[in-house]
């Protein structure tokens, strides 16, 4: 009995030429069960609230409250919100359910006879965890451009005022494409080995040794989605700041 590690995911069939993974099917089932909760407390909404709207209200005021801490005012708060919010609970779903017993068991056969597991960890495909990384940094490029012009926000990049100017304006391009390297290595990097390692243990031990190996998979998956989320907010933070010399360029005009 071998053990086969596949970074790439697996195949399941064909809509059209569009080629269905696993991974997919897996992030297309979180994301329907998340959107089926969310109308769920929408829709049952009361003025004793029971123990689904309480946890809901907690973790909308918590989180909330975390936004406007880290942003500054309520205002701003209210608009990032709904990405923070849908960032940590998408991430944090897809790492968590990859825990959940008997769905690794779950296997699709073809007519040659080989099986392929049906569902594998949505954010162990780098395609996936790739696609959130550009959601994430291409709203900060928009709130940037929102905060200083168009004008200014190039000329954050393409400064010809004096060579060394001209040379932190580069430098300030390769932080920007750095923010999609270290955002996507870092979520990507964390739950694959999660992945691996689990993978490992369970083949060479199959019983109570994975145990503490699962658990340290599951905090690494909830610190892993506070972290990409917060990163987030971070960076739209600081993208949403004007410094002093636009200030004074302002108010001079």
């Amino acid at each position: 009995m071998e053990l086969e590690i596949s970074i790439a995911p697996d195949v399941l069939f064909y809509i059209g030429s569009f080629p269905m993974t696993n991974s997919l099917l897996w992030s297309l089932f979180i994301s329907a069960f998340l959107i089926s909760i969310a109308f769920l407390v929408r829709f049952s909404l009361k003025t004793i609230p029971g123990t689904l709207q309480n946890c809901a209200e907690i973790l909308v005021e918590e989180g909330f409250s975390f936004v406007r801490s880290v942003i500054g005012t309520e205002e701003k708060a209210k608009k990032v919100f709904p990405l923070f919010a849908t960032l940590f609970l998408f991430i944090l779903a897809a790492n968590v359910f990859t825990y959940v017993p008997g769905q690794s068991a779950v296997t699709l056969y073809n007519e040659g006879g080989a099986g392929t597991p049906l569902f594998r960890a949505a954010l162990a495909d780098y395609s996936m965890v790739l696609v959130l990384t550009l959601i994430s940094v291409f709203v900060v490029q928009i709130v940037a451009v929102m905060m200083h012009g168009p004008f200014g926000y190039l000329g954050k990049f393409l400064n010809f005022q004096s060579p060394l100017k001209f040379f932190l304006g580069l430098m300030n391009i390769v932080g920007e494409l750095a923010k999609v390297l270290s955002l996507s290595f870092r979520l990507f990097g964390n739950i694959f080995a999660g992945e691996v390692l689990g993978a490992v243990i369970l083949f060479l031990v199959p019983f109570i040794a994975p145990l503490p190996f699962m658990f340290l998979g599951v905090m690494t998956a909830i610190v892993q989605a506070f972290v990409f989320s917060t990163l987030t907010l971070v960076f739209i933070t600081l993208a949403s700041e004007i410094e002093a010399d636009e200030l004074v360029e302002q108010a001079s005009m």
